[in-house]
């Protein structure tokens, strides 16, 4: 079976992280790079050996034969993007928020859909190893199902550093790590019928909120909150990971600090550790996450390649960004949003 031969468009922060998870997995190759700015393209390039660079995404997908392009753009520029590979019968795979907006997300699936294309989004933080623990130990069903949950991002960590660009965001933390979030939760729990959000501004050198408290009624019966804050210094911080308390009707499930997921039955707590790969490339404050970048490229690539669904395809992550607008809809009128 040939390689997929795909591109990435947007050489920024993130960009070099993903590249270095594609290069763990065999059957697909890398053979041009885009950015607006040439010289950012040109420096990535050399560092992995890509052939090609281009100032100009026309321009790449008129003359490269590809099977998909990855996106890692600024959420304002995904629709553009998505509609030109579709214009050219190329696949895509997108990088999480989606779009800015509801209205640009449906319309991007819809173009596609069109077009016959394949659209993907990449949500990895479900593929998290230690969020796929928990998810299994539910699975097992040794607790029961699920009546009450909390999932709990909450830390200080400077995020503002190295991606300086979200100070500037009118939406932040519910499009940045809420997508995240409220997808895990999807993940765990189900589809939601009814959310009610409130949110925060504490730092007082960005322009959005930087704590959002999202309660969610899953369509299970199960209410789950979903905390997010970059405001919160805490005795427990572990950037990046999440904490989880999932209570059942025969025991509970948690994850807690440092990857420990603790069973609780009648007979007892069983705990078990589940730390994420550690890879050379990986930053070690992001470790976790970007760990988690391979095995949710490789469900995208096995989509890709087979047909069969991509656990975070479009129309899927579409329910996700239906809860993130819901939820400012929900905090600029102070009322739940019902779906």
């Amino acid at each position: 079976m040939s390689d997929l031969c795909f591109a990435v468009l947007g050489c920024g922060y993130w960009s070099q992280f993903q590249i270095a998870a594609w290069r763990e997995l065999p059957g697909v190759e890398l053979i041009a790079l885009y950015n607006r700015t040439l010289a950012k393209a040109e420096a990535l390039a050399e560092r992995f050996g890509v052939p090609a660079v281009c100032a100009d995404a026309e321009e790449l997908l008129s003359r490269e034969q590809l099977d998909f392009v990855d996106i890692i753009t600024s959420p304002e520029t995904h629709a553009d993007l998505v509609k030109l590979a579709a214009r050219h019968r190329v696949n895509v795979i997108c990088q999480k928020p989606m779009a800015p907006d509801l209205a640009t997300a449906e319309e991007m699936v819809s173009v596609c859909r069109e077009a016959g294309m394949t659209f993907l989004i990449h949500e990895n933080w479900r593929w998290q190893t230690p969020i796929r623990a928990l998810k299994r130990a539910l699975a097992e069903g040794d607790v029961g199902q699920p009546f009450r949950a909390r999932l709990t991002f909450s830390c200080s960590f400077p995020v503002f550093e190295n991606q300086p660009f979200l100070r500037e965001l009118e939406r932040f933390i519910i499009t940045d790590i809420g997508s995240h979030i409220l997808d895990t939760a999807r993940f765990l729990f189900g589809e939601a019928r009814r959310l009610h959000c409130t949110t925060q501004r504490v730092n007082p050198t960005i322009r959005g909120e930087d704590v959002a408290t999202v309660l969610l009624e899953m369509q299970s019966g199960a209410t789950v909150t979903c905390e997010m804050s970059y405001a919160s210094r805490l005795e427990h911080e572990r950037f990046p990971q999440t904490y989880a308390l999932v209570e059942c009707e025969r025991g509970s499930a948690e994850l807690g600090p440092d990857y420990w997921v603790r069973v609780t039955t009648e007979e007892g707590t069983h705990a078990q550790r589940h730390p994420p790969p550690r890879y050379a490339w990986a930053d070690p404050a992001y470790d976790l996450v970007q760990a988690s970048i391979v095995p949710c490229n490789a469900n995208l690539l096995h989509a890709l390649r087979t047909g069969q669904p991509a656990e975070t395809s479009a129309e899927d992550n579409l329910k996700t960004m239906r809860l993130v607008f819901g939820a400012y809809e929900s905090a600029a009128a102070g009322s739940p949003v019902t779906f």
